[in-house]
């Protein structure tokens, strides 16, 4: 059995990155119930940010753009820009359906860790079907595990704050193609 040891401090380092990695691939479960309640906001997002980055650049390897910086720039807006949104509508539904259970930083580590492990496959053409339900998968565990939610609530959160996502976008693609 694989030992997670998790970096105590809040500073992202490159020995978290591994250990976080290889942590959520192999055991997710055991994993976010060993993920201290100290580990904060820089340990996640420097987690996503490289994630995002590697997600971006080798998402171009396989386009021929001339413009892969700013291809490349939009993807890693986007990859990180939609965990700040989707940790956030979850926090917000968490906040007005059961009552707040834990705080943003912690949430949003858990979206943020769940999204940048998927981000490292997801760049390859088509796999986001199977990526996505991962992710989502690695979301409520890390809500159950790691925030000490139950499944029910979990569920709830995650949802609730897909319905209104998607509900979202639909309403902003239909003002665009008016």
């Amino acid at each position: 059995m694989i030992s997670i040891e998790v970096n105590r401090m809040d500073k992202f380092s490159i020995n978290f990155y591994v250990q976080a990695v290889f942590g959520i691939m192999g055991h997710p479960r055991k994993f976010f119930s060993q993920l201290p309640p100290s580990s904060g906001m820089s340990q996640a997002l420097g987690f996503l940010i490289l994630s995002a980055v590697f997600f971006s650049t080798a998402g171009q390897m396989h386009t021929n753009l001339q413009n892969f910086l700013v291809v490349g720039g939009i993807h890693l807006f986007n990859a990180v820009g939609m965990v700040f949104i989707l940790a956030g509508l979850g926090y917000v539904v968490m906040t007005l359906s059961i009552g707040k259970k834990v705080g943003f930083v912690r949430l949003f580590g858990i979206y943020a860790l769940c999204s940048g492990v998927t981000l490292l496959v997801s760049w390859v053409p088509h796999l986001a079907l199977l990526t996505e339900p991962w992710k989502w998968y690695l979301i409520g565990t890390g809500m159950t595990r790691g925030c000490g939610l139950k499944l029910k609530e979990a569920l709830l959160i995650m949802a609730i704050s897909l319905g209104i996502w998607y509900l979202f976008f639909r309403a902003i693609i239909a003002i665009i193609i008016r």
